[in-house]
């Protein structure tokens, strides 16, 4: 039997462990093996092995200041069907852990993001997947990352022939970079700057509302620019160092929002390959894809249909009959619905390849048919010294067909 499963691997206190660094800069530790070892060691005091289980699917979203990443960021988690929260990691920075560092005088190194991207990443919540919007920014995340995905696996091995294998999926790591050039980035950050100025003018003036953050950034063009530039010296790199690792989505974040919604899902379509594990995918991988069936469904059917006239024309003409006669009435009077449903007793759709002509006739007119048959027990006769009841048996088919109905009177 498995263990049950634990409510949340988070802890209530993160920080009682946390080493601050030195406040000078060059100081820090930029090994990032060593703030990995470090972190992970942490981990392994404080959580048993089994429950260091970490988000299946990660979406490393990173974009140049303006690119739209908080605008686009419920869009994602609704492409891959998550409903978790994103992962700010500027949000992460503000946390009490954080903002203890800080007091001390402190800066929050790579160390300490490592350390609470981690452990945020435990929360249950992110089981099937997160969105880290923010990480990694410098080299030094980024190999810690490798690190983290390197550990993910080793986990799952250790645990694959075991109850808790579930728990251990094969990680699926996607970088997602939203590109804006500078004019476009500049002018964006200075337009929210705008928007938000207003909009706590309203709030001082009315007394009503909350105050939003006023970044100085979206304030002053040429902090506008000098952030954009940042970005590009520094995050922009580590995000590139990426693409020869893992699934790297390049998204031209220029245009109007529906477009560029439009480009992260061409960038997201799904391909069991790349997502399954290895195993599982070569269980599944000689059934066709539905794509590959379409492909040249219409040659197909177009060769059926040619086929029944020249080999099996009586029968096919008189499945015709039928359709016309008794199916396109009833298929008339529902057009306003799109669909309609016939009961048959036919004798002739007792034959399973007049049922299959049936289907072929209405798909090749723009028609989806079903067929459902059903086998009915009709009591005959009763014998009254027994009691015993004869049935008479038969066959009844019903098709539902469907197709697109009219406007008229709908929704």
């Amino acid at each position: 039997m498995a263990p049950p499963l634990a409510t949340s691997a988070k802890p209530a206190k993160a920080s009682s462990e946390v080493t601050a660094p030195p406040a000078d800069p060059n100081l820090e530790i930029k090994d990032a093996q060593l703030i990995f070892d470090a972190v992970w060691n942490e981990l392994e005091r404080e959580f048993d092995k089994e429950q260091l289980r970490f988000a299946k699917e990660l979406i490393l979203l990173g974009g140049a200041p303006g690119s739209g990443k908080g605008t686009q960021t419920g869009f994602i988690l609704k492409a891959r069907s998550l409903t978790c929260r994103s992962i700010i990691v500027s949000s992460l920075l503000s946390s009490p852990e954080a903002e203890k560092i800080k007091a001390m005088g402190n800066m929050v190194g790579d160390r300490e993001v490592v350390d609470l991207v981690f452990r945020e990443l435990l929360d249950e919540q992110y089981r099937d997947g997160a969105v880290l919007d923010g990480f990694p920014r410098t080299k030094v995340q980024v190999e810690c990352l490798k690190l983290l995905v390197d550990r993910m696996k080793l986990l799952r091995r250790e645990f694959y022939h075991t109850p808790l294998r579930v728990h251990f999926r094969q990680p699926t790591v996607h970088v997602m970079v939203l590109f804006v050039d500078e004019s476009t980035s500049v002018e964006r950050q200075l337009q929210r700057g705008k928007k938000v100025a207003a909009h706590n003018q309203k709030v001082r003036a009315q007394g009503i509302g909350e105050l939003l953050e006023e970044r100085v950034t979206d304030l002053d063009p040429k902090a506008a620019r000098h952030r954009y530039r940042v970005f590009k010296e520094r995050t922009w790199e580590a995000l590139q160092s990426l693409k020869q690792t893992y699934f790297y989505h390049f998204i031209d974040a220029q245009g109007a929002i529906g477009d560029v919604e439009e480009n992260i899902l061409k960038e997201l379509r799904y391909q069991s390959s790349l997502e399954l594990d290895p195993q599982t995918f070569d269980r599944l991988r000689s059934m066709p894809l539905a794509s590959d069936i379409v492909v040249h469904a219409r040659q197909d059917l177009v060769r059926r249909l040619e086929h029944y006239e020249c080999y099996q024309s009586e029968l096919f003409h008189r499945v015709i009959d039928l359709i016309e006669r008794k199916f396109m009435p009833v298929v008339v009077r529902h057009a306003i619905s799109g669909i309609a449903a016939v009961n048959s007793e036919d004798p002739i759709l007792l034959n399973p390849t007049a049922l299959v002509m049936l289907i072929d006739i209405f798909s090749e007119r723009g028609y989806h048919a079903v067929t459902d048959i059903h086998r009915i027990d009709v009591p005959e006769r009763v014998n009254l010294r027994t009691g015993i009841i004869t049935c008479l048996s038969k066959q009844v088919v019903r098709i539902t067909i469907r197709f697109q109905g009219s406007e008229i009177r709908r929704g």
